[in-house]
C-alpha cells in the first residue's frame, strides 16, 4: 500500500494547552511510546445513530423483555471489521510501527514505535510541558492521517499524556473541625433529624455494622447507609462482578508510582464491621498496577471503592482495573471492563472525571460509545457526578463559569450526585443537598454543552445548559457523600472517614449487583442500562425526592437549587433500594 499524500484531520482530536503549563523542551524523537487507535464499528456511518436509539428503545423496556447481546454476538456484529485492522496494520508496517495489540470487540489497535515514527504517522504538535513539579508530553492542535484510512481511524489517545481525571472524593479530616456538628445543626433546623449525633451502637459485629444511626462524627458504615435506603436483604451480589475503574499515578517517565489496595487493610477492615470479605482481583491494563503506599490520597479512592461496594454486596467478585491516569488509559481501562469476557462484570463504577469542557471531543464519543456498548451488553455503568458542585472545579482552577462533570454527563452512564445523610433507628430522619462549601465539597451537577438531552428526560423540565443548549441532565440520582455524614473506611492503615460522589458510585453499584442477583434467581436477565426506565413519571416513588439545599459551591454562580421532582443537584433523588428492584422486574 503505496503512502498517501492526501492527509485527513482526525475528527474530535483537537486538543487546547493545559492550564498553567509552561514550556519544558522538545520530546525525545527517540523515545518509544505506545497509543491506542480507536477505530469505526462495522455498524458505521448512519448506522452509528440508528444502534443508539435501538439500544434506548430497548432499554425503555422491563429487563425481562429486553435482548441483551452476548460478548461474543457483540463482537460479531459490532466490534471492528477486520478488513479495518487489515489496512491498520499496513499503516504501521509503512511507518516502522509495531502492532502490539488489535482487539475486535474493543475496536482498538494499539501502536508501538519512537516518538519520531509515530510523529510521522499521526503529525501530533507535541512538547514536553510542565505543570508544578511535574513534566508530560502536551498535545495541541488535531491529529492526522492519511486520507485513505480516515474513515477507519475515530480516536486516537496516547501521545499526550497529561492527567485525565481525578478521584471525586473528600475527607472529614479536611473539613473544618466543627463541621459535622454545624452541618448536623443546619439539618435540625431544616427539619432534619434531632437524633442524627446520637451514638452507634456498642454491640459488635452484625449489630454494629447494622445500626442505621449516625456516629457522633456523623458517620456511618455502607451497610448502615444500605439499610437506611433500605437496599434488599437476603441478597449478597452472589454470581456478580462489580468492575471498579481506578488509574495509577506516574513519573516523568512513564512508571507507574502509585495508586492501590491494601489486602491487609481489606482483611480488617470487613472484620471490623462484621462483613464477610469479598474475592477482590486486581486487573492491570496499559501497564497499570496495584500499587498502594506512595500516594495515600490515590488509594483512598479504591479503598473507599472496594470497601462501599463490598460492603454492600460481599458476595459478588469484585474486578478493580488499573490504568495510568491518562485519556488513553481511562478509555482502555473502561473498554477492558466493558468488554471482559473472563470476569464478565455486569456494573461498572467509575469514580475519576473532570470538566466535560476541558477534554476532547474524541475522548468524550470514545467512552460514550463504550457505555453504549455496556447497555447492548446488558452492563450498567454508575459515575460519580463531581465534587466540587456546579463550578466542577478546584478553587485554585474556577473560571466564574459552571461545568458538567464527564464522563457522568454520558447519556448513557448513571450519573450519581450527592447528599447529606442523617438516620435515626432505621429511617432517614434528614437528608438535603450535599455542600459544605470549598473546605467540605459539593455535590457535582449541571447541564452538558456537548451531549443533546436524551429522550428520557424529556419530561424532567431540564434547564438549557449555561450555553444555551438542550443539554443532558446530571444527575440522574443521588445518595450519601457529604465527608460530615460520610462512610467509615480504612485506608492506609488507619480508620478514617470520607464522603465525596466517589463513594456512591460504587454504593449504587453494590445496589445493581444485588439487584441482578435476584434477577437471575428469578430466570431473569440483568437490569443494564436503567435510566429510561427510572425517569418514568410513574417511577417517583422509588426515590426519595430531596428538596432543600444547592451545589453552588461558593455561592458565585446561582446554580443549581434542589426542588420537586428532577434538579441538577441530586437528580431524581435517592433510592429506595426494594422499591428501585420492583420497579425494574426484581
Amino acid at each position: 500500500m503505496p503512502p498517501s499524500k492526501k492527509r485527513t484531520i482526525v475528527a474530535g482530536s483537537e486538543r487546547r494547552a493545559m492550564t498553567q503549563a509552561t514550556a519544558a523542551g522538545a520530546v525525545d524523537p527517540s523515545e518509544r511510546i505506545q497509543i491506542t487507535v480507536m477505530v469505526r464499528p462495522r455498524t458505521s456511518g448512519g448506522a452509528m445513530s440508528t444502534r443508539a436509539r435501538d439500544v434506548l428503545e430497548m432499554s425503555a423496556q422491563l429487563p425481562e423483555d429486553r435482548t441483551y447481546m452476548s460478548r461474543d454476538q457483540f463482537a460479531e456484529e459490532h466490534g471492528a471489521d477486520p478488513d479495518d485492522l487489515a489496512k491498520l496494520d499496513a499503516f504501521a508496517h509503512e511507518h516502522n510501527l509495531t502492532v502490539v495489540q488489535a482487539s475486535i470487540p474493543r475496536r482498538m489497535v494499539k501502536l508501538e514505535g519512537t516518538i519520531a515514527d509515530l510523529s510521522a504517522a499521526f503529525k501530533p504538535n507535541l512538547q514536553k510541558v510542565r505543570v508544578g513539579n511535574r513534566v508530560f508530553r502536551g498535545r495541541t492542535g488535531s491529529l492526522s492521517v492519511p486520507s485513505d484510512i480516515s474513515d477507519i481511524v475515530v480516536g486516537v489517545f496516547g501521545f499526550d499524556n497529561r492527567p485525565a481525571a481525578k478521584p471525586h472524593y473528600r475527607t472529614l479530616e479536611a473539613m473544618e473541625p466543627t463541621a459535622a456538628v454545624s452541618s448536623k445543626t443546619a439539618a435540625s433546623k431544616k427539619g432534619g433529624a434531632k437524633k442524627a449525633g446520637a451514638k452507634s451502637s456498642k454491640k459488635k459485629g452484625s449489630d454494629k455494622a447494622f445500626s442505621p444511626k449516625n456516629a457522633p462524627n456523623g458517620s456511618f458504615t455502607p451497610p448502615q447507609v444500605a439499610k437506611l435506603y433500605n437496599f434488599p436483604t437476603g441478597l449478597t451480589g452472589k454470581g456478580q462482578c462489580i468492575a471498579l475503574i481506578e488509574l495509577n499515578d506516574f513519573d516523568n517517565q512513564g512508571h507507574i508510582t502509585g495508586t492501590g489496595f491494601s489486602a491487609t487493610d481489606l482483611k480488617k477492615y470487613f472484620k471490623r464491621i462484621g462483613v464477610p470479605l469479598p474475592q477482590v482481583a486486581a486487573v492491570g491494563v496499559d501497564g497499570g498496577a496495584n500499587k498502594p503506599g506512595p500516594d495515600p490520597n490515590a488509594d483512598g479512592e479504591v479503598m473507599l471503592d472496594i470497601e462501599v461496594a463490598g460492603a454492600v454486596a460481599p458476595g459478588a467478585k469484585i474486578a478493580v482495573y488499573f490504568a495510568p491516569n491518562t485519556f488513553q488509559g481511562f478509555v482502555d481501562a473502561v473498554n477492558a471492563a466493558i468488554h471482559d469476557n473472563v470476569r464478565k462484570p455486569s456494573v461498572i463504577s467509575v469514580s475519576w472525571g473532570g470538566p466535560e469542557d476541558f477534554s476532547s471531543a474524541q475522548f468524550h464519543n470514545s467512552m460514550h460509545q463504550a457505555f453504549q456498548d455496556a447497555a447492548a451488553l446488558g452492563v450498567t455503568v454508575c459515575c460519580a457526578s463531581g465534587d466540587d458542585g456546579s463550578a466542577d472545579l478546584g478553587q485554585q482552577d474556577r473560571d466564574g463559569k459552571p461545568h458538567v462533570d464527564f464522563p457522568s454527563s454520558s447519556p448513557f452512564a448513571l450519573a450519581c450526585g450527592g447528599t447529606k445523610l442523617f438516620g435515626s433507628g432505621s429511617s432517614i430522619t434528614g437528608e438535603e443537598v450535599w455542600n459544605e462549601g470549598n473546605r467540605g465539597g459539593a455535590g457535582g451537577g449541571g447541564v452538558s454543552e456537548f451531549f443533546p438531552r436524551p429522550a428520557y428526560q424529556a419530561l424532567s423540565r431540564v434547564p438549557k445548559s449555561p450555553g444555551g443548549k438542550v443539554g443532558r441532565g446530571v444527575p440522574d440520582v443521588a445518595g450519601d457523600a457529604d465527608p460530615a455524614t460520610g462512610y467509615q473506611v480504612r485506608t492506609g492503615g488507619q480508620d478514617t472517614v470520607i464522603g465525596g460522589t466517589s463513594a456512591v458510585a460504587p454504593l449504587l453499584a453494590g445496589l445493581i449487583a444485588l439487584i441482578n442477583q435476584r434477577m437471575a434467581n428469578l430466570g431473569k436477565k440483568p437490569v443494564g442500562f436503567i435510566n429510561p426506565l427510572i425517569y418514568n413519571p410513574t417511577s417517583a416513588a422509588a426515590f426519595h425526592d430531596v428538596v432543600n439545599g444547592n451545589n453552588d459551591i461558593d455561592s458565585t454562580l446561582g446554580k443549581y437549587s434542589a426542588g420537586p421532582g428532577w434538579d441538577a443537584c441530586t437528580g431524581l433523588g435517592t433510592p429506595d433500594g426494594v422499591k428501585v428492584m420492583k420497579l425494574l422486574g426484581g
